[in-house]
């Protein structure tokens, strides 16, 4: 039996062939094997003696052979060869005889269906045998190989007692493998060179081509420190002999008493600190103890978890390793293609091996920490020393653990061999509360799901740096638990060095390759130049079922249900998700980022300077599925990056109370001083408390004092009014006329007198005043029905750039839908498209200003949520012109990074407009009353419900605006004369005039 190791992200091994099983035999039946060569002509010459008994039907593979004689006890006999199967019904115990021969020739077309594997070869490189190069049984076999070779040939084989002779200027070869095996191989050239050492009694052999010869030493000695590893915690090493056989092929192999690699791999210097390692140690588990196949390939994942695994934890990187293997079983395995490892034979595609290698580590290692490491090592030594030479099952595993353990384990193995998937945990309700001297930690551990037996490692941070990790048991759909506390923690955190097999976050996955590889449904944006360039790209992605798309036939809801492949650095598709991204100047690229519109699905966008830099790197991109961003110069990697992630599930204790060093207190004065040297100050405000706005403008007032460059950006106006503005800033038209023309008051709302003092102020200095605003229809229809429901039209008004994968302000968006939602919004994600939109559009707002006037400075003012943290406006505008910036906020709690500067101004009373305390409606240029709340003035007056409203002192009304912007102009106290319209039944419409005092 042989492991094949395959480099895709590293080396690992899968066995060679997958026989069929058997039920176990005492008296093993033996198979001499004879072998001669044509190596010109790339033949081989073969003669098969199998003992067989009478009446039981043999069945060989013979793959591509040619079957030229079959005798029985010197007979001959029929047989019945199709197919690459060769079936014999023995009429009598007796020696089978099998005469064959075969042509090997170099097949690269053959390599590349066996995923990872590579064919039989005999020409004038060597003879490499590892397939079907003789009449293979399905059953376990003693076997002895008698070669001729050319002269001058080294040959390796399964042997524990080997004889070499010359004869007739032959090289002749005689391997005995005394014990039950299921196949043999064949290894031989005139090129090697043989190194020889010792490990104890177990000899060493180094067969290394020339060139390469003064690696075998290094390789020597790391097997002498893994056969030190091994034997410590497993037992004695099963055979006489171990060899390390270099290949001319691209092999990578494991079989009893040799590992067989490819010239390529063995000089790639990290092989002998892993691979190597692996190898070795797949002699005690495949090639000692063997797989009963039908009952699942057990050894992949036990020899990945004590090898693979156990180097990156001796290194003190284990959950490093645990967490990309969960990474790997969340991007590949699917509900579609997902099984119990129970029903794994042998890897053939990226899924299965996170199935059979991956889930199946993880399994090991969870069961180490049920059991101990006592328990554990013991039942691996007792499983090799009750199976040697035999197929094993995860049966026998589960026995053998259960004995050792003394306790009942089919829980264990049921809930994680036998049934598919993984634990789906997660946390919530999580407080604190003092007890006595101590504290309490309370909150729940919750499964989505089936519900697993599961020890869940919590690790518990202190506020002095200390840290203690507990265990504790969920076993419900929703366990309560209490923590006993010393101190008050920082955190809580479950499961940070990944010991479960579970499901990652969201925000424990980075946004890696192999994400996009296992994704089974991928919509791929065409490019807007040149897609030539990208033919190898979107040719492959085809063949893996995705979907071509041309920009413009992209929607958001394409984008939430699939993962993207966006070719071209220039396509739109990025300035709509992501606003922008980072370009590295090379020849290829790839950067994968979190699709922002479904966190389960990622973006891959690739970028290209020619169709020759696409070609050269983009097949290398499946063995890098580990990395987010990838560059290639002439299909050399040059640059690879993993994006962060967090690490675990963490509970905050978010009631840590802030402190202030009042030593460092400002005035005013000194925020304004402290801030003048910044391109943008952004201002923040509750829209109707006077003593924000009377901040804004002594702000305003501070940097004109220092710049008379200063322009103003106001949230309050939309740009669509923007001439208004600059009429009303020139004095082209008075204050009445501008609150007309801008729609002040149906757009924004808010009594004008909390702005009136900053327009003021920009008016007699002549300060360019910017509307920052996109036009509220819009808005409003977006947060109805999403981007998608905009026309051609609208769309035309909204920005290229949209930035949506800012998490942390999507969360607490969330939040504040969540807690306007009786609101009448229904669908979170068209609210959060209409806030980006928004400050995407006051962001571009201010960069057009700067970009056309890059002398000024400019103060922005708007809601404290547009502002604080950076997240609406000013990370966005710094993305489009990195123009450094500050912020300002009033009256906000004090939080890390939530502003440069917090400023609590005292309450401050301002100017008010009076009311005429009634719900007005209009339509079709008509304003009519529609109600009167408690003690109406108005309703006081005579007015009443239903009457429409012609004019207010003799001044037309044909808007909701005009109302407001007469009521402006008058003060508490003033009477209005209210005209209206009434309608009467009986008698006809009449207008009539009240006073109304305001």
């Amino acid at each position: 039996m042989f492991y094949r190791l395959l480099m895709i992200i590293a080396f690992l091994f899968l066995p060679a062939i997958t026989h069929a099983w058997q039920p176990p035999e005492y008296n093993l039946p033996e198979y001499n094997l004879e072998v001669s060569f044509d190596i010109h002509n790339s033949k081989i010459i073969g003669l098969a003696k199998i003992d067989v008994p009478a009446g039981k039907e043999l069945v060989l593979h013979t793959g591509h052979l040619k079957i030229n004689d079959i005798t029985l006890n010197q007979q001959k006999i029929n047989f019945d060869a199709r197919e690459g199967i060769l079936k014999v019904l023995p009429p009598q115990n007796g020696s089978l005889i099998i005469r064959y021969e075969g042509i090997f020739k170099d097949d690269k077309a053959a390599h590349d269906t066996n995923y990872g594997a590579v064919g039989s070869i005999v020409d004038e490189r060597g003879i490499s045998l590892t397939g079907t190069w003789y009449p293979q049984t399905e059953g376990l076999y003693k076997y002895r190989l008698h070669a001729v070779l050319p002269g001058g040939y080294e040959a390796v084989s399964e042997g524990e007692r080997i004889e070499k002779s010359a004869k007739d200027g032959k090289t002749e070869y005689i391997f005995e493998f005394p014990h039950s095996v299921d196949g043999i191989n064949l290894i031989a050239t005139n090129r090697y060179e043989i190194i020889k050492d010792s490990y104890g009694s177990i000899e060493i052999y180094a067969y290394f081509f020339r060139e390469d010869i003064e690696l075998a030493k290094k390789y020597i000695e790391y097997t002498k420190n893994y056969l030190k590893l091994y034997e410590g915690f497993l037992g004695k090493f099963p055979y006489k002999r171990f060899s390390i056989v270099e290949n001319f092929l691209p092999t990578g192999y494991s079989m009893p008493t040799f590992t067989l690699l490819g010239q390529d791999i063995v000089r790639l210097p990290f092989i002998v600190e892993t691979s190597l390692g692996h190898e070795i140690l797949h002699q005690w588990f495949g090639n000692f103890v063997y797989i009963d196949y039908q009952m699942g390939n057990w050894a992949e994942g036990l020899t990945t978890y004590l090898a693979d695994h156990l180097y990156e934890e001796q290194k003190g990187k284990g959950w490093e390793y645990r967490k990309q293997t969960l990474i790997d079983y969340s991007s590949y395995v699917n509900d579609k293609n997902e099984f119990p490892i129970k029903d794994f034979r042998g890897r053939t595609d990226f899924s299965s091996k996170a199935i059979g290698y991956g889930k199946t580590a993880m399994v090991f290692h969870m069961l180490k920490n049920v059991v101990g490491d006592d328990v554990f090592y013991k039942s691996l030594r007792d499983f090799i020393n009750e199976n040697r030479f035999k197929r094993a099952s995860w049966s026998d595993i589960k026995d053998v653990f259960g004995k050792t353990y003394k306790k009942d384990l089919n829980w264990f193995f049921k809930q994680w061999v036998d049934t598919p998937g993984m634990a789906d945990l997660y946390i919530d309700g999580f407080r604190i509360k003092q007890s006595g001297s101590k504290y309490e930690a309370d909150f729940n551990i919750g499964q989505r799901g089936r519900v697993y037996t599961v020890d869940v490692p919590l690790t518990i941070y202190y506020r002095d740096g200390f840290k203690k990790k507990v265990w504790v048991r969920a076993d419900k759909v929703k366990t309560g638990l209490t923590l006993s506390l010393d101190s008050v923690p920082e955190k809580i955190v479950m499961d940070e060095d990944y010991d479960i097999a579970r499901k990652l976050s969201n925000n424990e996955l980075p946004p890696v390759i192999s994400r996009l590889l296992g994704d089974d449904k991928i919509i791929m944006v065409l490019p807007a130049g040149n897609r030539e360039i990208y033919r190898a790209v979107i040719d492959s992605f085809k063949e893996r079922g995705a979907v071509e798309k041309e920009i413009r036939d992209i929607k958001d809801s394409d984008i939430k249900s699939s993962s993207l492949v966006i070719l071209g650095s220039d396509n739109p598709v990025i300035e709509r998700l992501y606003g922008s991204i980072d370009k590295i100047d090379a020849g290829f690229n790839l950067a994968i980022k979190n699709n922002p519109w479904n966190q389960q699905k990622v973006a891959a966008i690739f970028s290209a300077k020619s169709k020759g830099e696409a070609d050269a790197a983009f097949r290398k991109i499946f063995h890098y599925g580990k990395y987010s961003v990838l560059s290639f110069d002439n299909g050399r990697n040059i640059y690879k990056k993993i994006d962060e992630s967090e690490r675990g599930i963490a509970m905050e204790n978010k009631e840590q109370a802030m402190a202030i060093d009042v030593s460092t207190i400002k005035t005013l004065s000194e925020v304004i001083e402290s801030v003048s040297g910044k391109k943008i100050v952004y201002v923040g405000e509750y829209h109707d408390r006077f003593a924000h706005h009377n901040v804004q403008l002594e702000v305003i007032k501070g940097l004109y004092k220092k710049n008379k460059k200063v322009a103003i950006g106001m949230e309050m106006f939309q740009r669509p009014f923007q001439k208004s503005l600059d009429d009303y800033i020139a004095g082209r038209i008075d204050e009445r006329e501008f609150l007309k023309r801008s729609e002040y008051f149906k757009r924004w709302g808010f009594d004008y007198n909390l702005y009136k003092p900053i327009l003021d102020f920009a008016v007699q200095e002549k300060m360019p005043v910017v509307a920052l605003n996109i036009q509220r229809e819009i808005v409003d229809k977006v947060s109805r029905g999403g981007i998608d429901s905009l026309s051609e039209a609208e769309k035309r008004e909204i920005p290229a750039q949209m930035d949506f994968s800012d998490n942390e302000y999507r969360d607490r968006l969330r939040e504040v839908f969540l807690r306007h939602s009786s609101s009448g919004e229904k669908n979170f994600d068209f609210f959060y498209q209409s806030q980006i939109l928004w400050d995407e559009t006051m962001s571009m707002s201010v960069d057009e200003f700067l970009r056309k006037n890059p002398d000024y400075q400019m103060v922005v003012l708007a809601g404290g949520g547009h502002i604080q943290y950076g997240s609406g406006i000013p990370k966005r505008t710094f993305r489009r012109n990195g123009y450094d910036y500050a912020i300002i906020l009033n009256d906000v709690d004090v939080e890390r990074d939530i502003a440069n500067y917090i400023i609590f101004p005292k309450p401050m009373d301002g100017t008010t407009s009076p009311k005429l305390m009634v719900s007005l409606r209009e339509m079709h240029g008509v304003v009519s009353i529609e109600g009167f709340p408690e003690n109406s003035i108005s309703e006081k007056a005579g007015l009443k419900d239903g009457d429409i409203i012609i004019s207010l002192d003799n001044v037309a009304i044909k808007s909701v605006d005009d109302v407001r912007i007469h009521l402006f102009y008058k003060k508490k106290g003033d009477a209005v004369k209210v005209k209206v319209l009434r309608k009467r039944f009986l008698f006809g419409d009449k207008e009539m005039e009240f006073d109304v005092i305001l």
